[in-house]
């Protein structure tokens, strides 16, 4: 009896993942516990083991798929097995033609194409898979077949006329509902993304293309619905650092001789953080529009940049915890994002109360962060720069100051009790107690 292999679920948010890697073929024998596939969530990436013995028996999506959680992605058996009709929708990888039903009358499948014309296109089997083969695109080719039907021949033909295009202009030209040009600008007259992406007319343009990955797409997408959806404004101060590099210069003598956690600027000023935000609950909260959620735990959003883009893990209870302890979790869930292991649950925008960025290390002065709604407010953290001061008794002088800008949803903050927010935050960071 055949086993379906079951895309996993990976927290409640997660809708649909993307197949990343197959480590077998079709008919491949597997052994239980062995990996079959590896695939990404908009955030993480993970790998799913077979959960019996036997033959590959079918893979229902391809590399680069993006599966629904809970659908049958491939069986596993032996042969003379039954393997159930998946019904994998899923888009065809090589040129702008979507395939929307798996419709057969006699010998003819039904295809759209990928546009908004909508124009419908009859083509047999054995001509699909030759263009699919040839790598051309079956519109504008005229059928010869009864009732119009394109066939084997006609793709044949086709091919003669038509310029290859590479894999890229391919994809792209599936992506973009781009016509595929006659002729091409590669080597020996391929069709190249230039020429795919070229205004009509006109020559294609000197420039790299690249697309977009997953994880662009859905920071893109969230950026966006945030300063849509939302009021933000952002205030800037800057707080005397001189208590922070003090405590930093301590830990660091310690951990250089006990090697047990090496306490950074970023996790003392993030636990000085938490202990002002304690104070101000409406800062610690999510605007649900008609109500607002206010949290009794400080849980504490981390921007960390990833090679696949930014994440923001979270800490739970982070009120909760000693310095050390803090500085401990905060490079634990960094490093799991940086590996691609980190919990889907941990990187929700819905899991953190409040956030902080650090872009110190980058020397940069001042920015914007941006919310990560539905939070009402996040800390940007900036680089440490000597700053004009009184140094008492009217003497002037310079002081390192490290910079903040809070930036917080207006709907649900207004810009007095943000200011106490930011002021007393910078003074928790000057005026810093802690068991180093």
């Amino acid at each position: 009896m055949s086993v379906p292999v079951i895309m996993p679920r990976q927290g409640q948010s997660v809708e649909s993942c993307i197949i990343s890697n197959w480590f077998f073929q079709k008919g491949d024998r597997v052994k239980k516990g062995d990996i079959l596939f590896s695939y990404e969530t908009d955030k993480a990436a993970f790998e799913v083991e077979a959960e019996a013995d036997g033959l590959l028996l079918e893979r229902y999506y391809n590399e680069g798929d993006e599966v629904p959680v809970l659908s049958t992605v491939a069986m596993i058996g032996e042969e003379g097995d039954e393997v159930e009709e998946a019904g994998a929708k899923r888009r065809s990888r090589y040129s702008g033609i979507e395939k929307v039903e798996m419709l057969k009358s006699g010998n003819v499948e039904k295809w759209r194409s990928d546009g908004v014309t909508g124009e419908t296109i009859f083509v047999s089997p054995r001509a699909r898979k030759a263009a699919e083969r040839l790598g051309i695109t079956l519109e504008g080719i005229t059928g010869t077949g009864p009732g119009g039907r394109i066939i084997e021949k006609d793709v044949q033909e086709a091919a003669g006329k038509q310029s290859l295009p590479t894999p890229l202009a391919r994809e792209i030209a599936l992506e973009e509902n781009r016509k595929m040009p006659a002729a091409g600008s590669g080597a020996g007259g391929r069709v190249t993304s230039f020429d795919v992406l070229a205004p009509a007319g006109g020559p294609a343009e000197e420039a790299e293309i690249r697309k977009v990955s997953n994880i662009r797409r859905i920071i893109a997408q969230k950026m966006h619905e945030s300063l849509m959806n939302s009021a933000q404004l952002t205030h800037h101060t800057s707080a005397d650092a001189r208590r922070l590099l003090e405590l930093r210069k301590k830990a660091k003598a310690l951990y250089e001789k006990s090697g047990i956690v090496d306490i950074t600027i970023n996790d003392l000023v993030c636990y000085a953080v938490i202990r002002a935000v304690k104070k101000h609950p409406m800062a610690n909260s999510h605007f649900l529009g008609d109500t607002v959620r206010l949290f009794r735990k400080v849980h504490l959003g981390l921007a960390v940049d990833t090679e696949r883009g930014l994440m923001v893990p979270v800490v739970k209870n982070a009120d909760d915890l000693s310095i050390k302890e803090l500085a401990m979790q905060i490079k634990e869930v960094a490093a799991s994002c940086k590996k691609g292991n980190i919990s889907p649950e941990l990187l929700s925008s819905e899991a953190a109360s409040f956030s902080v960025s650090n872009l110190g290390a980058y020397g940069v002065e001042m920015f914007t962060p941006v919310i990560n709604l539905p939070q009402v407010a996040i800390l940007g953290v900036d680089a440490i720069i000597n700053r004009p001061a009184d140094l008492g008794n009217g003497v002037l002088g310079f002081c390192p100051h490290i910079g903040l800008s809070l930036t917080y949803d207006h709907r649900a903050l207004d810009g007095a009790p943000a200011s106490a927010l930011l002021r007393d935050i910078r003074l928790e960071i000057e005026r810093l107690e802690v068991n180093i």
